[in-house]
């Protein structure tokens, strides 16, 4: 049977995104609800309770409201908002993360989408604390720009509509920010990470990066990422160039990960570098991701490679 899927919050920046790469596939069936009827609470119930899975582009309250509407229906979830990307009770979906996180994908009924920048973070640092090359009782930081589509419709209309001037800005200045907490659980530190995001005028692509000092040699911390994603269709470890500089550009409109080792052996210092779209592998390409591994099919059907 072809599985019936239902993106709640179709309309917003991520949910758009999904559907796109949804939208000519023959393996899944599309449910869409028209303009009135997405506006309609019982629609909406029947959407999701008649659903094999529902991929929620909600923010946190509407999603939690909305795995309550489903009430016992056998509906699994994916939900893209933060609302349960700590929470014990959901899988999180991030399949190259660690060894068995797929299988545990494939069979969850509630699957939480890891947010775009604890991606990239997650990416470089998880497999170093696995192999002992970081050691999670040191504080980390890490600094990380984000295309305006990060931001939302708001912060797209601001940018585009002329609102928004600048080239650059950092944001999150009070050292509170809704990811740091993924980030921290996930890679298993033991202290949260100092976190300094910005967004830039570009609309979509990301570039993270966690600097470290006392590092490993820099062939060391590449063998280990090159070897814990071998085989990653979406992940690639590539040898880092001193001379090529890193854009932000670099996968945008794209499902991949792109990720470097930078560093000075004499001084012991190294910087970690991920380059995703952060409406790509950083989102909607994520979910799309979950799905196809949740639904038994082709890991990457649908996917910008």
């Amino acid at each position: 049977m072809t599985p019936r899927v239902f993106i709640d919050g179709a309309h917003g920046t991520t949910g758009l995104e999904i559907r796109d790469r949804l939208a000519d596939r023959r393996d899944i069936a599309l449910v869409v609800l028209d303009e009135a009827q997405r506006r309609d609470p019982a629609a909406r119930e029947h959407a999701v309770r008649d659903a094999d899975f529902a991929i929620l582009c909600l923010p946190d309250d509407a999603a939690r409201e909305t795995v309550a509407l489903a009430g016992d229906a056998p509906v699994r979830f994916i939900d893209a908002s933060t609302a349960h990307r700590t929470d014990p009770a959901w899988t999180y979906g991030f399949p190259e993360l660690s060894p068995g996180q797929r299988e545990a994908i494939a069979a969850a009924r509630m699957v939480s989408n890891p947010g775009c920048y604890p991606t990239g973070f997650l990416a470089l640092v998880r497999p170093l604390v696995e192999a002992g090359l970081i050691d999670p009782a040191i504080p980390l930081t890490v600094n990380a720009t984000s295309g305006y589509s990060g931001g939302g419709k708001t912060m797209i209309a601001d940018f585009e509509n002329g609102a928004e001037a600048t080239a650059f800005r950092a944001y999150a200045m009070g050292l509170e920010h809704k990811h740091v907490a993924e980030m921290q659980a996930h890679a298993g530190l033991a202290h949260a990470p100092l976190f300094a995001p910005a967004v830039a005028r570009t609309y979509r692509g990301m570039v993270v990066e966690v600097p470290l000092t006392g590092a490993p040699p820099i062939a060391t911390l590449y063998g280990a990422l090159h070897t814990y994603f071998a085989g990653a269709a979406l992940i690639h470890v590539v040898e880092a160039d001193p001379a090529e500089p890193v854009r932000i550009e670099e996968n945008a409109d794209s499902d991949r990960m792109t990720l470097r080792i930078f560093g000075n052996d004499a001084r012991k210092q190294a910087r970690l570098v991920a380059t995703l779209d952060n409406l790509g592998k950083g989102a909607a390409g994520a979910a799309v991701q979950s799905l196809n591994i949740m639904a038994g099919l082709d890991e990457t059907a649908g996917l910008r490679l």
